[in-house]
């Protein structure tokens, strides 16, 4: 079910911990995929939370859950602004930032573009690090690759997984979704 999916890989941004997280979902029929992210759209979307597919394949999606204040700080940022306009970035809204990341995610083959992980929070530094570096010679690997900060990073990495360990045992003890999504 997509909303155990939404506990395993995004309960820091449900927590309002991250920006955001990003799943790839395999589904039987892409009419019931479309109801079940209406619905939990219907749910998230009072407490600031939103869902989007960005890629819809004949068995597999990729969804991307975000907090949406927070992806428009990011985006309002601007050295993230610069890196992403250098990117081809045009549009800096929500709307067509997305819009646009969901293209180079289709022309890359659905490969992930570096920019990416700036649509899940991941620092600026890191990204570039990652990209100078070539994914190689981190400093240490958890929810992405880390060039800078080390201690803040592995801090983060502890917080995200202690989250997601409790958000996993609530929801097993059958705390709803909308009640383990924190309201922006």
């Amino acid at each position: 079910m997509l909303e155990h999916y939404l506990i395993g890989h995004c309960s820091p941004t449900l927590a309002n911990l991250k920006t955001a997280n990003l799943f790839g979902y395999r589904y039987d029929r892409a009419e019931e995929l479309i109801v079940q992210l209406t619905e939990l759209r219907q749910q998230l979307l009072p407490r600031g939370v939103e869902l989007r597919l960005l890629q819809l394949g004949p068995d597999r999606a990729l969804i991307y859950v975000y907090r949406i204040r927070r992806l428009v700080r990011d985006l309002a940022d601007p050295e993230i602004r610069q890196f992403l306009a250098d990117c081809g970035y045009r549009d800096f809204s929500v709307e067509g930032a997305l819009a646009h990341l969901a293209r180079r995610i289709m022309e890359k083959g659905g490969e992930f573009p570096h920019e990416i992980g700036l649509f899940l929070g991941y620092p600026l530094g890191d990204v570039k690090g990652f990209i100078k570096h070539r994914g190689q010679n981190c400093k240490c690997t958890g929810c992405w690759k880390v060039y800078c900060d080390e201690r803040e990073a592995r801090r983060q990495f502890c917080r995200f997984e202690k989250c997601r360990s409790i958000y996993c045992r609530l929801y097993r003890e059958g705390r709803a979704l909308s009640r383990l999504t924190v309201a922006a």
